[in-house]
């Protein structure tokens, strides 16, 4: 039988950033991945937004771990030249009744510790078109700090950093399941993958984003029946044939689930708006059904009265983890460590969607301090 020091599970932003982490403290580290190549799931079907931390509520692990994780990000993307942009973001209100509600986000932002050169400012209605003259708005909320990333190049230099410090990457490595074994006052696990292979670990961080919550109860000889439910939140993107008439992003006031139909950019300054929020009951329900364009002219319309009919092409979708039912408030990260599943070695990461690839190295900061406890 293998032997090995840590065993990560998914090979996502934050399975790639964990491992990498891991790596670099001198852990002898082997990453598991499912499919053929890394980062192929939800890691690759986002908006590639990093994250000011607005939104969240005060104290959660989203608002503490996008803060850290967004500085910590800029700075690594400047230092390894990964392509991105630092492009700002507005936040608009589109009738009298949600201006009120721009103080409130400004509010949770700063109380979030978005301050300083990266605090939101209330912009007037013409200050805001100033900004984008092709813009519709009552007022607007102005976050300097929120910008772009190549994901792609940022994984693959989180894998780069990560075999150079030793790690061994292996793809089309389904996880089966995990014994919890005790053998002279210490835990390690007997970790299977589904083509029979049997490793022996002294720890494992369960990173498998979607999957999580069902890798998770696949752990034997500890209780899990307490752990979290994974829920599917499709979220389906419309990209604009033409050019964009916006140079930042443009986000309305959230609503239920997500944040509602904006706009974003790439690298390139294309335009995509999305996602909006489709429950689903499976995470393979990746088709986007061109039919949904008709709410995003109506939702779109409301901050940009230009969009020309024809204008959106079905693009592509992604599906948020969440762990939370439809209809219930948006849950924080589930990150339990062995304080928390009473298993030392072990650490499951569940419910981490956005802002999970902004925070992505705070997270694996976090992840290492639980296992050295």
């Amino acid at each position: 039988m293998d032997r090995i020091q840590t065993v990560v599970i998914g090979a996502g932003v934050v399975g790639l950033a964990v491992a990498r982490k891991l790596a670099l403290e001198g852990q002898e580290v082997l990453l598991l991945e499912s499919a053929d190549a890394f980062g192929t799931g939800t890691s690759s079907r986002n908006s590639e937004v990093i994250h000011a931390g607005i939104y969240y509520p005060q104290g959660s692990l989203k608002a503490q771990l996008c803060v850290q994780g967004r500085q910590r990000l800029y700075a690594y993307c400047r230092e390894r030249n990964i392509a991105h942009q630092q492009c700002g973001k507005l936040i608009v209100a589109t009738s009298p009744e949600q201006v009120a509600q721009l103080s409130a986000i400004q509010a949770k932002a700063t109380a979030n510790g978005v301050v300083g050169a990266d605090a939101l400012r209330l912009l007037t209605k013409s200050e805001a078109l100033a900004k984008e003259p092709a813009l519709n708005c009552e007022a607007a909320l102005w976050s300097p700090s929120t910008g772009i990333v190549d994901s792609h190049a940022l994984m693959l230099s989180y894998l780069g950093d990560f075999e150079n410090a030793g790690g061994l990457l292996a793809l089309n490595s389904r996880f089966e399941s995990a014994q919890v074994l005790q053998q002279e006052g210490a835990t390690q696990f007997l970790v299977r993958t589904v083509d029979g292979t049997e490793l022996l670990a002294q720890s494992v961080v369960n990173a498998a984003g979607l999957s999580a919550p069902d890798v998770a109860r696949k752990f034997l000889g500890m209780n899990t029946a307490h752990l979290p439910k994974a829920y599917y939140a499709k979220g389906n993107y419309f990209s604009l044939s033409g050019k964009s008439p916006f140079k930042t992003l443009i986000y309305p006031v959230p609503e239920a689930a997500g944040l509602g139909v904006h706009l974003t950019l790439d690298l390139a300054g294309q335009a995509k708006f999305g996602p909006d929020v489709e429950w689903v009951d499976s995470p393979d329900n990746l088709e986007v059904d061109p039919r949904r364009g008709d709410a995003f002219y109506a939702e779109v319309r409301k901050y940009w009265p230009g969009l020309a009919d024809g204008a959106l092409q079905a693009s592509y979708a992604g599906i948020r983890p969440k762990i939370n039912a439809p209809h219930k408030a948006a849950a924080d990260f589930a990150i339990l460590g062995p304080q928390a599943l009473k298993v030392n070695g072990l650490v499951h990461l569940m419910g981490i969607e956005s802002p999970g690839l902004t925070s992505s190295l705070a997270i694996a900061e976090r992840v290492c301090t639980l296992l050295q406890r």
